[in-house]
Protein backbone atom coordinates (compact mmCIF):
# COMPACT_ATOMS: atom_id res chain seq x y z
CA UNK A 1 0.00 0.00 0.00
CA UNK A 2 3.00 2.14 1.00
CA UNK A 3 4.73 1.90 -2.50
CA UNK A 4 1.32 2.37 -4.31
CA UNK A 5 1.01 5.61 -2.59
CA UNK A 6 4.79 6.38 -3.19
CA UNK A 7 4.38 5.72 -7.02
CA UNK A 8 1.11 8.27 -6.51
CA UNK A 9 2.57 10.69 -5.20
CA UNK A 10 5.67 10.82 -7.49
CA UNK A 11 2.90 11.12 -10.87
CA UNK A 12 1.31 14.14 -9.04
CA UNK A 13 4.96 15.76 -9.15
CA UNK A 14 5.14 14.64 -12.28
CA UNK A 15 2.30 16.32 -13.66
CA UNK A 16 2.95 19.39 -11.85
CA UNK A 17 6.06 19.57 -13.73
CA UNK A 18 4.14 19.19 -16.62
CA UNK A 19 1.99 22.10 -16.04
CA UNK A 20 4.62 24.42 -15.36
CA UNK A 21 6.62 23.39 -18.40
CA UNK A 22 3.16 23.90 -20.30
CA UNK A 23 3.52 20.52 -21.43
CA UNK A 24 -0.05 19.93 -22.92
CA UNK A 25 0.21 16.80 -24.55
CA UNK A 26 2.35 15.14 -21.68
CA UNK A 27 0.12 16.78 -18.83
CA UNK A 28 -2.60 15.58 -20.96
CA UNK A 29 -1.49 12.04 -21.28
CA UNK A 30 -0.73 11.13 -18.09
CA UNK A 31 -3.58 13.26 -15.82
CA UNK A 32 -6.32 11.38 -18.31
CA UNK A 33 -4.85 7.77 -18.14
CA UNK A 34 -5.76 8.48 -13.71
CA UNK A 35 -8.75 6.98 -12.33
CA UNK A 36 -10.81 9.93 -11.96
CA UNK A 37 -10.38 9.77 -8.02
CA UNK A 38 -7.42 9.88 -8.27
CA UNK A 39 -7.98 12.91 -10.96
CA UNK A 40 -9.53 14.59 -8.18
CA UNK A 41 -6.91 14.02 -5.58
CA UNK A 42 -4.51 15.41 -8.44
CA UNK A 43 -6.53 18.88 -8.84
CA UNK A 44 -6.51 19.07 -4.59
CA UNK A 45 -2.76 18.70 -4.96
CA UNK A 46 -2.88 21.97 -7.04
CA UNK A 47 -1.83 25.33 -5.96
CA UNK A 48 -3.89 28.24 -7.80
CA UNK A 49 -1.76 28.98 -10.34
CA UNK A 50 -1.49 25.13 -11.45
CA UNK A 51 -5.22 24.82 -11.54
CA UNK A 52 -5.28 27.79 -13.27
CA UNK A 53 -3.11 26.42 -16.40
CA UNK A 54 -4.90 23.06 -16.11
CA UNK A 55 -8.02 24.85 -16.68
CA UNK A 56 -6.65 25.67 -20.16
CA UNK A 57 -5.50 21.92 -20.68
CA UNK A 58 -8.55 20.49 -20.03
CA UNK A 59 -11.99 20.99 -21.71
CA UNK A 60 -15.23 21.31 -19.76
CA UNK A 61 -16.22 17.62 -20.23
CA UNK A 62 -13.06 16.57 -18.66
CA UNK A 63 -13.03 18.82 -15.85
CA UNK A 64 -16.45 17.74 -14.92
CA UNK A 65 -15.57 14.39 -14.51
CA UNK A 66 -13.27 15.34 -12.01
CA UNK A 67 -15.61 17.38 -10.07
CA UNK A 68 -17.95 14.73 -10.15
CA UNK A 69 -15.77 13.26 -6.92
CA UNK A 70 -15.47 16.44 -5.29
CA UNK A 71 -18.91 17.23 -4.80
CA UNK A 72 -18.31 17.28 -0.69
CA UNK A 73 -15.94 19.40 -0.64
CA UNK A 74 -18.37 22.41 0.28
CA UNK A 75 -15.50 24.94 1.45
CA UNK A 76 -13.74 24.88 -1.74
CA UNK A 77 -16.39 24.58 -4.32
CA UNK A 78 -16.92 28.19 -4.48
CA UNK A 79 -13.59 29.28 -4.80
CA UNK A 80 -12.87 26.84 -7.35
CA UNK A 81 -15.78 27.74 -9.84
CA UNK A 82 -14.77 31.71 -8.91
CA UNK A 83 -11.38 31.49 -10.36
CA UNK A 84 -12.58 29.81 -13.80
CA UNK A 85 -13.66 31.57 -16.67
CA UNK A 86 -17.53 31.43 -15.99
CA UNK A 87 -18.22 30.40 -19.14
CA UNK A 88 -15.62 27.31 -18.71
CA UNK A 89 -17.42 26.61 -15.56
CA UNK A 90 -21.35 26.68 -16.49
CA UNK A 91 -20.17 24.31 -19.35
CA UNK A 92 -18.44 21.88 -17.13
CA UNK A 93 -21.56 21.50 -14.78
CA UNK A 94 -23.57 20.75 -17.63
CA UNK A 95 -21.34 18.31 -18.89
CA UNK A 96 -21.86 16.64 -14.80
CA UNK A 97 -24.71 14.19 -13.78
CA UNK A 98 -27.22 16.49 -13.34
CA UNK A 99 -27.73 15.69 -9.66
CA UNK A 100 -23.99 16.26 -8.91
CA UNK A 101 -24.06 19.84 -10.53
CA UNK A 102 -27.26 20.52 -8.06
CA UNK A 103 -25.32 19.70 -5.08
CA UNK A 104 -22.63 22.29 -6.23
CA UNK A 105 -25.00 24.81 -6.91
CA UNK A 106 -26.83 24.43 -3.59
CA UNK A 107 -23.55 25.44 -1.70
CA UNK A 108 -23.21 28.95 -3.93
CA UNK A 109 -25.47 32.09 -3.29
CA UNK A 110 -28.66 32.57 -5.35
CA UNK A 111 -27.13 34.97 -7.54
CA UNK A 112 -24.10 32.92 -8.40
CA UNK A 113 -26.66 30.16 -9.16
CA UNK A 114 -28.56 32.51 -11.69
CA UNK A 115 -25.31 33.71 -13.33
CA UNK A 116 -24.27 30.17 -14.25
CA UNK A 117 -28.06 29.13 -15.33
CA UNK A 118 -27.85 32.09 -17.73
CA UNK A 119 -24.51 30.88 -19.11
CA UNK A 120 -25.79 27.32 -20.01
CA UNK A 121 -27.97 25.69 -22.77
CA UNK A 122 -31.72 26.01 -22.20
CA UNK A 123 -32.12 22.66 -22.17
CA UNK A 124 -29.65 22.00 -18.81
CA UNK A 125 -30.32 25.08 -17.17
CA UNK A 126 -34.47 24.00 -17.55
CA UNK A 127 -33.23 20.30 -16.06
CA UNK A 128 -31.35 21.82 -13.38
CA UNK A 129 -33.75 24.02 -12.08
CA UNK A 130 -36.56 21.46 -11.88
CA UNK A 131 -34.02 19.67 -9.31
CA UNK A 132 -33.19 23.02 -7.29
CA UNK A 133 -36.72 23.48 -6.71
CA UNK A 134 -36.45 20.52 -4.54
CA UNK A 135 -36.74 20.78 -0.58
CA UNK A 136 -33.60 19.33 0.77
CA UNK A 137 -33.45 16.30 1.82
CA UNK A 138 -35.87 15.00 -0.03
CA UNK A 139 -35.91 12.39 -2.77
CA UNK A 140 -36.20 15.35 -5.62
CA UNK A 141 -33.05 17.00 -4.19
CA UNK A 142 -30.86 13.83 -4.46
CA UNK A 143 -32.31 12.36 -7.64
CA UNK A 144 -30.85 12.81 -11.31
CA UNK A 145 -32.65 13.18 -14.55
CA UNK A 146 -29.83 10.94 -16.55
CA UNK A 147 -31.31 7.84 -16.91
CA UNK A 148 -33.17 5.13 -19.44
CA UNK A 149 -36.95 4.78 -20.50
CA UNK A 150 -38.32 2.99 -23.13
CA UNK A 151 -41.91 2.14 -23.94
CA UNK A 152 -43.66 -1.25 -23.19
CA UNK A 153 -45.31 -1.69 -26.63
CA UNK A 154 -41.78 -1.55 -27.87
CA UNK A 155 -39.58 -4.86 -29.13
CA UNK A 156 -36.47 -5.59 -26.72
CA UNK A 157 -34.19 -5.08 -30.57
CA UNK A 158 -35.52 -1.51 -30.53
CA UNK A 159 -35.05 -1.00 -26.89
CA UNK A 160 -31.28 -2.03 -26.80
CA UNK A 161 -30.80 0.24 -29.90
CA UNK A 162 -32.40 2.84 -27.18
CA UNK A 163 -29.73 2.14 -24.77
CA UNK A 164 -26.94 2.38 -27.07
CA UNK A 165 -27.47 5.55 -28.16
CA UNK A 166 -28.44 7.13 -24.27
CA UNK A 167 -26.29 4.61 -22.60
CA UNK A 168 -23.09 7.33 -22.34
CA UNK A 169 -25.62 10.17 -21.04
CA UNK A 170 -27.22 8.02 -18.43
CA UNK A 171 -25.69 8.13 -14.96
CA UNK A 172 -26.75 4.67 -14.41
CA UNK A 173 -27.72 1.68 -17.12
CA UNK A 174 -28.44 -1.67 -14.54
CA UNK A 175 -32.10 -0.60 -14.95
CA UNK A 176 -34.29 0.35 -17.85
CA UNK A 177 -37.48 2.10 -16.66
CA UNK A 178 -40.57 1.09 -18.64
CA UNK A 179 -43.23 4.13 -19.18
CA UNK A 180 -46.73 4.64 -20.99
CA UNK A 181 -47.10 7.41 -23.44
CA UNK A 182 -48.32 9.66 -20.44
CA UNK A 183 -44.43 9.07 -19.17
CA UNK A 184 -46.76 7.01 -16.57
CA UNK A 185 -44.29 4.88 -14.71
CA UNK A 186 -45.48 1.02 -16.08
CA UNK A 187 -42.23 -1.45 -14.88
CA UNK A 188 -38.83 -1.93 -14.23
CA UNK A 189 -36.68 -4.11 -16.05
CA UNK A 190 -32.84 -4.86 -15.91
CA UNK A 191 -29.94 -5.12 -18.45
CA UNK A 192 -30.10 -8.60 -17.92
CA UNK A 193 -33.59 -9.16 -19.07
CA UNK A 194 -32.79 -7.62 -22.20
CA UNK A 195 -30.01 -9.68 -22.67
CA UNK A 196 -31.14 -12.86 -22.19
CA UNK A 197 -34.14 -12.27 -24.23
CA UNK A 198 -35.18 -12.96 -27.93
CA UNK A 199 -34.81 -9.76 -29.99
CA UNK A 200 -37.73 -9.23 -31.57
CA UNK A 201 -40.16 -10.14 -27.83
CA UNK A 202 -41.78 -7.31 -26.63
CA UNK A 203 -41.30 -5.10 -23.77
CA UNK A 204 -44.54 -5.81 -21.77
CA UNK A 205 -44.15 -9.80 -22.45
CA UNK A 206 -40.82 -9.84 -20.10
CA UNK A 207 -41.71 -7.25 -17.40
CA UNK A 208 -43.99 -9.71 -16.12
CA UNK A 209 -46.20 -9.00 -12.66
CA UNK A 210 -43.26 -7.97 -10.63
CA UNK A 211 -44.24 -5.50 -7.91
CA UNK A 212 -43.28 -1.62 -8.65
CA UNK A 213 -41.65 -0.21 -6.06
CA UNK A 214 -41.01 3.43 -6.28
CA UNK A 215 -40.64 6.79 -4.35
CA UNK A 216 -42.41 10.32 -4.44
CA UNK A 217 -39.99 13.19 -5.05
CA UNK A 218 -40.88 14.57 -2.02
CA UNK A 219 -39.50 11.79 0.39
CA UNK A 220 -37.61 12.11 2.84
CA UNK A 221 -34.49 10.66 2.04
CA UNK A 222 -33.97 8.61 4.72
CA UNK A 223 -36.82 6.54 3.92
CA UNK A 224 -35.65 6.29 0.52
CA UNK A 225 -32.30 4.96 1.40
CA UNK A 226 -34.01 2.43 4.07
CA UNK A 227 -36.59 1.28 0.86
CA UNK A 228 -33.49 0.91 -1.17
CA UNK A 229 -31.16 -1.01 1.35
CA UNK A 230 -33.80 -3.25 2.11
CA UNK A 231 -34.94 -4.34 -1.53
CA UNK A 232 -31.04 -4.15 -2.02
CA UNK A 233 -31.34 -1.94 -5.37
CA UNK A 234 -28.27 0.03 -7.22
CA UNK A 235 -30.98 2.50 -8.32
CA UNK A 236 -34.93 3.25 -7.49
CA UNK A 237 -37.81 5.41 -9.99
CA UNK A 238 -38.75 8.49 -8.61
CA UNK A 239 -42.05 9.74 -9.95
CA UNK A 240 -44.53 12.76 -9.22
CA UNK A 241 -48.05 12.89 -7.84
CA UNK A 242 -49.89 11.63 -11.11
CA UNK A 243 -47.05 8.45 -11.41
CA UNK A 244 -45.07 9.78 -13.68
CA UNK A 245 -41.60 9.52 -14.00
CA UNK A 246 -39.18 12.38 -13.05
CA UNK A 247 -35.75 10.56 -12.06
CA UNK A 248 -33.75 7.88 -10.22
CA UNK A 249 -31.82 7.52 -7.44
CA UNK A 250 -28.43 5.84 -7.26
CA UNK A 251 -26.36 3.78 -4.78
CA UNK A 252 -23.87 6.07 -4.44
CA UNK A 253 -26.16 8.84 -3.63
CA UNK A 254 -28.22 6.91 -0.95
CA UNK A 255 -24.13 5.89 0.53
CA UNK A 256 -24.00 9.78 0.90
CA UNK A 257 -27.00 10.19 2.38
CA UNK A 258 -26.65 7.29 5.29
CA UNK A 259 -22.88 9.03 5.92
CA UNK A 260 -24.77 12.17 6.00
CA UNK A 261 -27.32 10.75 8.75
CA UNK A 262 -25.38 8.54 10.80
CA UNK A 263 -22.62 11.83 10.56
CA UNK A 264 -25.94 14.24 11.30
CA UNK A 265 -26.83 11.47 14.19
CA UNK A 266 -23.08 11.32 15.58
CA UNK A 267 -23.32 15.07 15.95
CA UNK A 268 -26.48 15.33 18.19
CA UNK A 269 -25.40 12.69 20.14
CA UNK A 270 -22.19 14.22 20.84
CA UNK A 271 -23.79 18.11 20.81
CA UNK A 272 -21.31 19.54 17.96
CA UNK A 273 -20.57 19.31 14.32
CA UNK A 274 -18.71 16.58 14.01
CA UNK A 275 -17.80 17.39 10.08
CA UNK A 276 -17.24 20.77 10.89
CA UNK A 277 -14.09 21.85 8.25
CA UNK A 278 -13.63 25.37 9.29
CA UNK A 279 -9.81 25.88 10.83
CA UNK A 280 -10.62 29.12 12.18
CA UNK A 281 -10.81 28.48 16.34
CA UNK A 282 -13.30 31.80 16.33
CA UNK A 283 -15.86 30.21 13.58
CA UNK A 284 -15.39 26.51 15.28
CA UNK A 285 -16.01 28.26 18.93
CA UNK A 286 -18.97 30.23 17.45
CA UNK A 287 -20.57 26.71 16.28
CA UNK A 288 -19.86 24.83 19.71
CA UNK A 289 -20.73 27.83 22.24
CA UNK A 290 -24.80 27.71 22.21
CA UNK A 291 -24.65 24.18 23.12
CA UNK A 292 -22.05 24.79 25.65
CA UNK A 293 -24.37 28.23 27.07
CA UNK A 294 -27.42 25.97 27.56
CA UNK A 295 -25.68 23.23 29.14
CA UNK A 296 -24.06 25.90 31.34
CA UNK A 297 -27.51 27.30 32.46
CA UNK A 298 -28.51 23.62 33.29
CA UNK A 299 -25.64 22.79 35.01
CA UNK A 300 -26.19 25.92 36.97
CA UNK A 301 -29.66 24.07 37.60
CA UNK A 302 -28.07 21.17 39.34
CA UNK A 303 -25.51 22.94 41.46
CA UNK A 304 -28.19 25.65 42.59
CA UNK A 305 -30.30 22.16 43.58
CA UNK A 306 -27.34 21.28 45.71
CA UNK A 307 -26.90 24.41 47.65
CA UNK A 308 -30.27 23.99 48.60
CA UNK A 309 -28.76 20.68 50.37
CA UNK A 310 -26.22 22.27 52.32
CA UNK A 311 -27.64 21.82 55.62
CA UNK A 312 -27.88 17.96 54.71
CA UNK A 313 -24.80 17.91 53.70
CA UNK A 314 -23.34 19.55 56.31
CA UNK A 315 -24.94 16.96 58.85
CA UNK A 316 -23.34 14.11 56.63
CA UNK A 317 -20.92 15.46 54.78
CA UNK A 318 -20.11 11.72 53.31
CA UNK A 319 -22.96 12.41 50.98
CA UNK A 320 -21.10 14.71 48.92
CA UNK A 321 -18.12 11.79 48.09
CA UNK A 322 -20.98 10.11 45.91
CA UNK A 323 -22.61 12.74 44.17
CA UNK A 324 -20.28 12.29 40.75
CA UNK A 325 -20.52 8.44 41.01
CA UNK A 326 -24.29 8.81 41.01
CA UNK A 327 -25.04 11.54 38.14
CA UNK A 328 -21.96 9.86 36.33
CA UNK A 329 -23.33 6.93 35.94
CA UNK A 330 -27.55 8.05 35.49
CA UNK A 331 -25.95 10.03 32.30
CA UNK A 332 -24.23 7.12 31.03
CA UNK A 333 -26.99 5.26 30.90
CA UNK A 334 -29.14 7.93 29.88
CA UNK A 335 -26.79 8.21 27.11
CA UNK A 336 -26.79 4.66 25.85
CA UNK A 337 -30.54 4.79 25.85
CA UNK A 338 -30.57 7.83 23.21
CA UNK A 339 -28.06 6.20 21.22
CA UNK A 340 -30.84 3.48 20.79
CA UNK A 341 -33.55 5.66 20.23
CA UNK A 342 -32.43 7.49 18.05
CA UNK A 343 -30.63 4.74 16.07
CA UNK A 344 -34.24 2.90 15.77
CA UNK A 345 -36.22 6.35 14.94
CA UNK A 346 -33.42 6.52 11.84
CA UNK A 347 -34.46 3.56 10.73
CA UNK A 348 -38.14 2.38 8.97
CA UNK A 349 -41.62 2.89 9.86
CA UNK A 350 -42.26 -0.03 11.41
CA UNK A 351 -39.51 1.20 14.51
CA UNK A 352 -41.43 4.23 15.02
CA UNK A 353 -44.65 2.66 15.56
CA UNK A 354 -43.20 0.46 18.24
CA UNK A 355 -42.16 3.72 20.25
CA UNK A 356 -44.58 2.39 23.19
CA UNK A 357 -42.93 -1.22 22.93
CA UNK A 358 -39.06 0.96 23.00
CA UNK A 359 -40.16 2.81 26.57
CA UNK A 360 -41.16 0.25 27.81
CA UNK A 361 -37.74 -2.17 26.56
CA UNK A 362 -35.80 0.77 28.21
CA UNK A 363 -37.53 1.30 31.36
CA UNK A 364 -36.66 -2.61 31.89
CA UNK A 365 -33.75 -2.72 31.23
CA UNK A 366 -33.06 0.07 33.27
CA UNK A 367 -34.84 -1.86 36.01
CA UNK A 368 -32.42 -4.21 35.72
CA UNK A 369 -28.76 -2.22 35.60
CA UNK A 370 -29.88 -0.12 38.19
CA UNK A 371 -30.32 -3.54 40.23
CA UNK A 372 -27.53 -4.89 39.41
CA UNK A 373 -25.34 -1.65 39.61
CA UNK A 374 -27.05 -1.02 42.63
CA UNK A 375 -26.52 -3.92 44.67
CA UNK A 376 -22.94 -4.04 43.46
CA UNK A 377 -22.40 0.04 44.96
CA UNK A 378 -24.71 -1.38 48.00
CA UNK A 379 -22.01 -4.03 48.85
CA UNK A 380 -18.91 -2.13 47.87
CA UNK A 381 -19.81 1.08 49.77
CA UNK A 382 -21.06 -1.51 53.07
CA UNK A 383 -17.90 -2.73 53.32
CA UNK A 384 -15.22 0.21 52.36
CA UNK A 385 -17.78 2.78 54.72
CA UNK A 386 -18.72 0.11 57.20
CA UNK A 387 -22.29 1.52 56.83
CA UNK A 388 -25.12 -0.69 54.70
CA UNK A 389 -27.50 2.04 55.59
CA UNK A 390 -25.45 4.69 53.47
CA UNK A 391 -24.63 1.86 51.01
CA UNK A 392 -28.57 1.18 50.84
CA UNK A 393 -29.44 5.18 50.05
CA UNK A 394 -26.31 4.84 47.33
CA UNK A 395 -27.60 1.42 45.83
CA UNK A 396 -31.66 2.85 45.49
CA UNK A 397 -30.39 5.94 44.18
CA UNK A 398 -28.22 4.68 41.80
CA UNK A 399 -31.54 1.81 41.27
CA UNK A 400 -34.44 4.98 40.59
CA UNK A 401 -31.42 7.75 38.86
CA UNK A 402 -30.53 4.81 36.15
CA UNK A 403 -34.52 3.79 35.42
CA UNK A 404 -35.19 7.31 35.19
CA UNK A 405 -32.23 7.93 32.89
CA UNK A 406 -32.98 5.61 30.46
CA UNK A 407 -37.25 6.38 30.40
CA UNK A 408 -35.75 9.74 29.16
CA UNK A 409 -32.73 8.76 26.69
CA UNK A 410 -35.52 6.96 24.96
CA UNK A 411 -38.85 9.32 25.58
CA UNK A 412 -37.43 13.10 24.87
CA UNK A 413 -35.97 11.98 21.24
CA UNK A 414 -39.45 9.85 20.60
CA UNK A 415 -40.53 13.18 21.64
CA UNK A 416 -39.17 15.25 19.39
CA UNK A 417 -39.40 12.86 16.34
CA UNK A 418 -43.61 13.35 17.30
CA UNK A 419 -43.76 17.03 17.34
CA UNK A 420 -41.24 17.53 14.26
CA UNK A 421 -37.93 18.30 15.78
CA UNK A 422 -35.02 16.40 14.63
CA UNK A 423 -34.24 13.49 17.99
CA UNK A 424 -30.73 13.75 17.39
CA UNK A 425 -31.02 17.33 18.60
CA UNK A 426 -31.54 15.40 21.86
CA UNK A 427 -27.56 15.33 21.99
CA UNK A 428 -25.76 13.24 24.66
CA UNK A 429 -24.63 16.31 26.65
CA UNK A 430 -28.26 17.67 27.26
CA UNK A 431 -29.09 14.28 28.32
CA UNK A 432 -26.24 13.90 30.92
CA UNK A 433 -26.83 17.45 32.07
CA UNK A 434 -30.55 16.63 32.26
CA UNK A 435 -30.04 13.40 34.13
CA UNK A 436 -27.53 15.28 36.86
CA UNK A 437 -30.37 17.54 37.85
CA UNK A 438 -32.68 14.28 38.22
CA UNK A 439 -30.23 12.45 39.57
CA UNK A 440 -29.24 14.77 42.78
CA UNK A 441 -32.96 15.59 43.28
CA UNK A 442 -33.35 11.58 43.66
CA UNK A 443 -30.34 11.08 45.48
CA UNK A 444 -30.85 13.78 48.02
CA UNK A 445 -34.53 12.82 48.55
CA UNK A 446 -33.84 8.91 49.82
CA UNK A 447 -31.19 10.46 52.05
CA UNK A 448 -33.63 12.53 53.45
CA UNK A 449 -35.54 9.21 54.69
CA UNK A 450 -32.60 7.91 56.16
CA UNK A 451 -30.83 10.59 57.90
CA UNK A 452 -31.35 9.54 61.01
CA UNK A 453 -29.52 6.87 60.30
CA UNK A 454 -26.79 8.51 58.89
CA UNK A 455 -25.55 10.94 61.49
Amino acid sequence: MKEIQTEFEEQIEQLKNFLKMEDINAFRENFLELHVYEQSQVYLSLSDNERLRAYNFLSPNEMADTFEILEEEEESVEKYLEEMNPQYAADMLSEMYRDNAVDMLNQLEPFTIKKYLSLMAKEDADGIKKLLNYKDDTAGSIMTTDYISILANQTIQSAMAILKKKASEAESIYYVYVVDSNRRLVGVISLRDLLVNEDDEMISDIMGDRRLVSVNGNDDQRDVAHTMQDYDFLAIPVVDNEERLIGIITVDDIIDVISDEAASDYSGLAGVDVEERSENPFVVASKRLPWLIILLFLGIGTSTLISNYEEMISEASILAVFISLITGTAGNAGTQSLAVAVRKLAGNDENKKNFGKLIMSEIASGLITGIVTGVTIFLAVGFWQQNFVLGSVIGIAMLVAITIANLAGSFIPILMERIGFDPAVASGPFITTLTDLTSVLIYFNIASLFMNYLV
